[in-house]
């Protein structure tokens, strides 16, 4: 049987790389950190963050609601409160959509 490589999947991603992830700035990343308390990131010794997987889903999640639906931060920690699954599960429905969508766009370029 021949060998398969795994795909390697980090545990830890630092500010810069997390910040890149989304295009913003780092100052940005730290402050949804301070605004949103589902976003923990780990910190070392000398005061690093170092983000999990579960952080950069919910920062999926906040950069939606503010940067492409709009929504103030209030706005943004208020849907996140009352209702966390069903946004969760919206963000998927919609990225999912959007990806289809590129997909689509991008075989028709094609033809």
């Amino acid at each position: 049987m021949p060998y398969k490589e795994k795909k390697v999947e980090k545990l830890y991603y630092s500010i810069g790389e997390v910040a890149k992830m989304f295009n913003v700035n780092t100052s940005l990343i730290r402050f949804w950190e301070k605004e949103f308390d589902i976003i923990k990131p780990k910190k070392n010794k000398k005061g690093n963050r170092f983000f999990t997987i579960q952080d950069i889903e919910n920062i999926k999640v906040i950069f939606h609601l503010v940067k492409e639906r709009g929504m103030t931060l209030n706005g943004a920690k208020k849907k996140l409160k009352e209702n966390k699954d069903d946004t969760y599960h919206n963000y998927e429905v919609i990225h999912s959509l959007t990806e289809i969508k590129k997909m689509l766009l991008e075989l028709k370029e094609s033809m």
